[in-house]
């Protein structure tokens, strides 16, 4: 690929700096646990909307939406679709839920609900998650930055880990929302500025760009068949769906931005423009997936032989952008990168103080809380840039993948724990944990049957059935952890009912409240 102009990098650097300032600008402002964690609830709505806005995109996708449009078409985002129409059935619930009933962590409705072991399972879960995906995004995202930069992927995940660190450190969420409000913005004109060059440049324009991607399939959401083996139409509805209501639902990033808002209607509020933002988002890149494949099609630019499908993108931004847009790109693909891993290190070190901290001091200072959450900041990113350095070395496979995979037997069915808390009256402690043990054996079973290790002549599963290998689509694990949740909890609590249900935690009890 071209080298990056000397403007380029000024634009580049000027992202990483700005990123700096602006952890040390709020840092004057951090003078309690609750100030870090939750900006004081005095947040506007529409910067905590584009903040989660810009959790949600991260430079992953910014690089894998192209990338799967450039190979297929837009079935990817079928998952993505059903975050509006999940989100306009139960936000008008699950807002005023959590701001009433939580202090900090979303995990604190489970223990409320079902005890302190559901508390500690979701809390546990969405740590191994966000630990996992965080080294992850790193490493993708300094990998693609080595290849269009020319500089080693090593020294990029130390300086980039080390903005990102330093930003959640000293700035709390404060400074995580604003900066992400401005990495949104970066991240759209990074986005349509690419989508421009790409359906202007060909001869015929937009109109001859966007006919040859629906005549070469480009433009769609098939294989439509009811068919769970495959990534189908159907399959990516229904995954769509668990996704959604795991996001907005029990995801700490997500819910923790409910608390910085100043009402239940501003939080509300919030909630609509991060996904109303996040639609259109994911469908731009979509459609730059499908835009490039045409490009290089019918116009006289080619793609070298070694450039795959997954480097068209970076290889289009390094050789086809003018000077300093170029720039403005590379710091989008890097601003969300670090719009996503702020957020996850605030949450993970709320998540310790607040579940496991502060239940073991229970006499403990805030003080102690804001210093604990610091150190906690530190150590996860520290962490990430590890995992991140793991995979580096290993060329993104090994043990990690497999360690990865593991996690996820630990960390299933929490969409079924919610929705099992929250329409019935009827559920247990009993039913929970004994659906929680069926959950695990059979993702277990699941993962283990499907998970390779070794390679070439070696690789084999880890634990092989034969016919009797978990036969379905890995995105159709989720969503059968969470079913088997719910189902074996409620017929286990129709046996074992709960004693006494405080009707606050139940949608019956919002339901009465409103008088309906």
């Amino acid at each position: 690929m071209n080298h990056l102009h000397w403007i380029d990098y000024v634009i580049i650097a000027g992202t990483v700096f700005l990123t700096v300032y602006m952890g040390v600008y709020f840092s004057k402002r951090q003078g309690s646990s609750d100030k870090y964690f939750s900006g004081g609830n005095s947040i506007p709505a529409w910067a905590i909307g584009i903040s989660i806005f810009a959790t949600l995109i991260s430079s992953v996708t910014f690089l894998a939406y192209p990338s799967a449009a450039y190979k297929s078409n837009w079935l990817l985002l079928v998952q993505g679709l059903m975050v509006p129409i999940v989100l306009l059935g139960l936000i008008w619930l699950i807002v005023p839920l959590f701001r009433k009933v939580i202090r900090l962590s979303t995990y604190e409705y489970f223990e409320k609900r079902f005890g302190f072991l559901a508390r500690i399972y979701g809390s546990v879960a969405f740590i191994l998650t966000h630990f996992s995906k965080m080294g992850t995004v790193l490493y993708l995202v300094c990998l693609a930055l080595s290849s269009m930069m020319g500089l080693d992927i090593f020294v990029l995940i130390f300086v980039l880990g080390s903005v990102i660190i330093i930003l959640t450190l000293l700035g709390g969420i404060e400074a995580v929302i604003w900066m992400d409000v401005i990495q949104g913005f970066l991240l759209i004109g990074g986005g349509l500025f690419c989508l421009f060059i790409l359906l202007f440049t060909p001869e015929g324009g937009p109109v001859r760009v966007i006919g040859e991607a629906f005549d070469l399939g480009k433009i769609g959401f098939g294989p439509y068949d009811w068919d769970f083996t495959q990534a189908t139409f159907v399959v990516l509805v229904i995954n769509g769906i668990f996704y959604s209501l795991q996001k907005y639902g029990t995801d700490q990033t997500i819910v923790q931005r409910y608390i910085t808002a100043r009402s239940n209607r501003e939080a509300r509020k919030a909630a609509y423009i991060g996904v109303l933002m996040s639609v259109p988002v994911w469908t731009l890149f979509m459609l730059i997936g499908s835009a490039l494949f045409v490009f290089y099609r019918i116009t006289d630019f080619q793609l070298p032989d070694h450039i795959n499908a997954d480097a068209a993108f970076p290889y289009f931004i390094m050789t086809r952008l003018p000077v300093g847009v170029t720039g403005l790109v590379v710091a989008a693909i890097a601003a969300a990168a670090i719009s996503s891993l702020d957020s996850d290190m605030n949450c993970l070190a709320a998540v310790g103080v607040e579940d496991y901290y502060q239940r073991m001091r229970p006499d403990c200072s805030d003080a102690d809380r804001l210093r604990v959450g610091r150190i906690l900041v530190v150590l996860s990113g520290l962490a990430s840039m590890f995992v991140a350095g793991l995979y580096a070395v290993w060329k993104g496979e090994g043990v990690l993948g497999v360690v990865f995979e593991l996690y996820a037997i630990f960390s299933a069915g929490i969409v079924g724990i919610f929705l099992l808390g929250l329409f019935s009256r009827r559920a247990s402690k009993t039913g929970l944990y004994t659906g929680l043990v069926v959950c695990m054996i059979f993702t277990a079973y699941a993962v283990l049957s499907t998970t390779y290790i070794g390679s070439g002549a070696d690789k084999r599963l880890i634990i092989d059935f034969g016919a009797f290998n978990f036969p379905h689509h890995k995105y159709m694990l989720g969503v059968y952890s969470h079913i088997i949740v719910f189902v074996v909890g409620y017929l286990v609590s129709m046996i074992f009912p709960a004693k006494h249900t405080d009707p606050s935690l139940t949608i019956y009890g919002y339901l009465n409240q409103k008088g309906i």
